[in-house]
């Protein structure tokens, strides 16, 4: 099997994590920003754990200051996923390197990355929608200028409302209030729960925030009661296994438990997360899963159609879009 022209849909993308890194060594040099420490000797993103990957995160969105920043990042984004076969992507877009949480920055910001969208789509058969997502380390405060961005936009292209940023950063129900805006303003929810912190954070996630989606949530494994629960409220896991290797969440591959819980049962889907500071792309998750759990290619369409049963988008593009995996 070819992996990396074989249809994928990936539901779990950060816009600026996946920023190739020449692009924004690039934009340091346009703009005269020093962005010291954010890249290794050999040019790619430099980190020892996650609370520095986070650091080196942001100093990396320093150079992305016009909405033109984010139509030539998001070009360049699309173009790597459509090089390894996404076919459907989603991607967490947020307001606080958007404009920091100004509305009417967001809209010239959100403009741009659609006119990218559109433009990848028409060159490269790559379907993009927006996931507006709060940064959980910078407050609830903030979460509700980020939520009050989501809902003033929200329509069948952005389409979803998150939180991302340092786990251990407050609760998941501080954010509660800007959940419940966004939910009112027609969009769906997910949040990233169960990857530094055990099953209780997801439990937390889906009773205070009743999202429908966990990005990671691979700790539930370590609570079959929550996992029956999750397979009995339909929640997805966003999982992103390269990810959670490379931050050390798990040793190596055999010891990620994304194998056992879909054996169990519970709805789990692949991503790349931040794809160049994990060193992944889908091709690469796609090998590794096929080499070290035996997946073929009966799996990863199962794998695919589970994506796209959870994707935020409408029915006409998620009808589109399962044409396009069929034909793998």
């Amino acid at each position: 099997m070819t992996f990396r022209t074989f249809p994928k849909a990936e539901l779990h993308l950060h816009i600026e994590g996946a920023a190739p890194p020449k692009l924004i060594a690039g934009l340091a040099r346009e703009k005269s920003v020093d962005i010291a420490g954010v890249f290794d000797e050999r040019g790619n993103y430099a980190y020892r754990d996650f609370l520095q990957f986070l650091k080196v995160y942001e100093a990396a969105t320093q150079v992305l200051q016009t909405p033109e920043d984010y139509r030539r990042l998001t070009l360049a984004v699309l173009e790597e996923s459509a090089a390894h076969g996404v076919v459907y992507s989603e991607a967490f877009l947020s307001p606080d390197f958007c404009g920091g949480g100004d509305l009417a920055a967001w809209r010239e910001y959100l403009h741009a990355i659609r006119e990218a969208a559109d433009q990848a789509e028409r060159e490269m058969g790559i379907t993009l929608r927006g996931v507006v997502t709060c940064v959980r380390h910078f407050g609830p405060e903030q979460a509700k200028k980020t939520a009050l961005c989501a809902a003033e936009t929200a329509d069948d292209w952005l389409c979803g409302f998150g939180m991302g940023g340092d786990e251990n950063a407050g609760e998941q129900g501080d954010f509660a209030y800007s959940f419940d805006m966004a939910r009112e303003a027609g969009l769906r929810l997910t949040t990233h729960a169960g990857e530094w912190r055990g099953p209780e954070e997801v439990r937390a996630a889906v009773r205070d925030l009743r999202v429908e989606r966990v990005g990671h949530g691979v700790r539930v494994i370590e609570d079959l009661a929550l996992v029956d629960e999750l397979i009995e409220k339909d929640v997805v896991l966003e999982v992103c296994p390269g990810s959670n290797v490379m931050l050390g969440v798990y040793p190596k591959l055999a010891a990620h438990p994304i194998e056992k819980l879909r054996e169990r049962g519970i709805k789990v889907t692949v991503s790349t997360d931040d794809p160049p500071f994990f060193h992944t792309d889908m091709t690469k998750e796609y090998e590794g899963l096929a080499r070290v759990f035996e997946w073929n290619e009966d799996d990863f369409k199962a794998l695919n159609q589970t994506a796209l049963a959870a994707a935020f988008c409408d029915d006409a593009t998620r009808d589109r879009i399962a044409k396009k995996l069929e034909t793998a």
